[in-house]
């Protein structure tokens, strides 16, 4: 067991040193997001299985706090209304789930965040067509086969296929851009 335990931290650690060429996607994902929430628009999220509890997290964070007291940015996690959820999906088809809700909720100038380990989820690339006719930005969070989703305004794809260490970038990443929105909409408390 103990050589498990330490096989997986490997792993990460060997994902986690690749990460920094995806540093200019994640600022230009986070410079998105601020110019989108100072504007008043909205940060909508969605995924499936462990990819919806990451964008559930990140939604959070926004609409919560991060680091500091500040007020609650709007984000909103798209699967986490079950009732529209299972609605959409049992009359339109589970690969209609998102796009009911992102042409429900979403405005132009408001983001759309999809998380897909693999790229190829189905509903998450059908919310980002849609979002792309209603002018929502979209950003995608993926592994490294996630080409599916490069119609993505921005992709960011974590160089691994391995579906754990993926979502474990996914979340480090979505802390990250939380911390750099927080600092860009709240300058020098957000640092404190």
């Amino acid at each position: 067991m103990r050589s498990k335990y330490l096989d997986v931290i490997e792993q990460h650690g060997a994902v986690l040193a690749k990460m920094p060429p995806l540093a200019d996607a994640v600022v230009q994902a986070a410079e998105l997001v601020t110019d989108a929430l100072k504007k008043g628009g909205r940060v909508l999220f969605c995924g499936n299985g462990g990819s919806a509890a990451d964008a559930q997290h990140l939604a959070a964070e926004f609409t919560g706090r991060f680091l500091f007291d500040r007020r609650p940015l709007d984000a909103q996690a798209l699967h986490c209304d079950t009732s529209a959820l299972t609605a959409v999906g049992n009359d339109y088809g589970f690969e209609n789930v998102f796009v009911r809700q992102v042409m429900a909720h979403g405005r132009p100038g408001d983001v759309l965040v999809g998380l897909s380990t693999s790229g190829n989820s189905r509903n998450v690339i059908k919310a980002f067509e849609t979002a792309e006719t209603m002018d929502i930005r979209t950003i995608g969070l993926t592994g490294a086969q996630g080409r599916a989703m490069s119609r993505a305004d921005i992709l960011i794809a974590v160089p691994s296929s391995h579906t754990p260490r993926i979502q474990e970038m996914h979340i480090m990443l979505g802390h990250i851009l939380c911390e750099i929105v927080e600092e860009a909409l709240c300058g020098a408390a957000a640092s404190g």
